[in-house]
């Protein structure tokens, strides 16, 4: 099976007050082609931290990141951009949603900085909006959509560019426990498509959801569980 992500000995420090935090601490890790990998661990294990990373959101201190077989320290910030809007989609806990767009028009965002012609972008909105169940909510601002609902057209706007990879950062934290299962059957629904899934939570209903779990403390991974065969195809 193709690894779609490496991550080799990465670090990334913040300094907070006088103390320096080892968010990310030499932390070595493959993501495979088609799995469904959640990150587990307590507030502060540097979890998020690790997927922002991964993301190409955040450059680390030290170590490489490779995003298919691209090395991704040395490419510039335009080559970053390029890299998170054609491969990687991101659902994130506060949705991110822009209040002043509608919710088509917010899916439409990836379409826009990629270039692509209004007609198709406008076409493709309109089917990832159908595709989470949100045809009647098009024309909606997310004033007027509910938590699920929102987190729904966040995560319409991570298909946008057909990526080979979502991130996801505690998408269901901020969700009853009704919309948080419509979004996990989103996602096993994507997942069984063949899309690549990575997860950062906390809950560890979510976490039942994947194929494997790495559990995060102090910046460093100190368990795996592989509940799935990954890596092995």
């Amino acid at each position: 099976m193709n690894t779609v992500i490496r991550v080799e000995n990465l670090r990334k420090t913040y300094k907070m007050g006088d103390n320096l935090v080892k968010a990310v601490d030499g932390v070595n890790l493959d993501v495979f082609e088609g799995e469904y990998l959640i990150i587990m661990g307590p507030s502060g294990s540097g979890k998020s931290t690790l997927m922002h990373l991964m993301g190409c959101l955040d450059r680390p201190d030290s170590g490489e990141l490779y995003i298919g077989n691209v090395a991704v320290s040395k490419l510039s910030d335009a080559q970053l951009a390029k890299i998170r809007n054609k491969m990687i989609g991101f659902v994130f806990q506060q949705f991110n949603l822009l209040p002043r767009l509608t919710a088509i028009e917010n899916v439409e965002l990836p379409m826009i900085y990629a270039q692509v012609p209004r007609a198709i972008r406008r076409k493709r909105a309109k089917e990832l909006l159908k595709m989470v169940g949100l045809s009647e909510r098009m024309s909606h601002k997310p004033t007027q959509l509910s938590g699920g609902q929102m987190q729904r057209v966040a995560i319409a706007r991570a298909l946008a560019n057909d990526p080979q990879i979502i991130l996801a950062d505690e998408p269901t934290g901020n969700l009853d426990t009704k919309s948080g299962e419509e979004i996990l059957k989103i996602f096993s629904d994507l997942h069984s498509q063949g899309l690549t899934i990575v997860v950062v939570t906390h809950d560890p209903e979510v976490a039942e959801q994947g194929d494997r779990i790495i559990n995060m403390r102090d910046g460093k991974i100190v368990s795996q569980e592989v509940r799935a065969s990954v890596g092995n195809a």
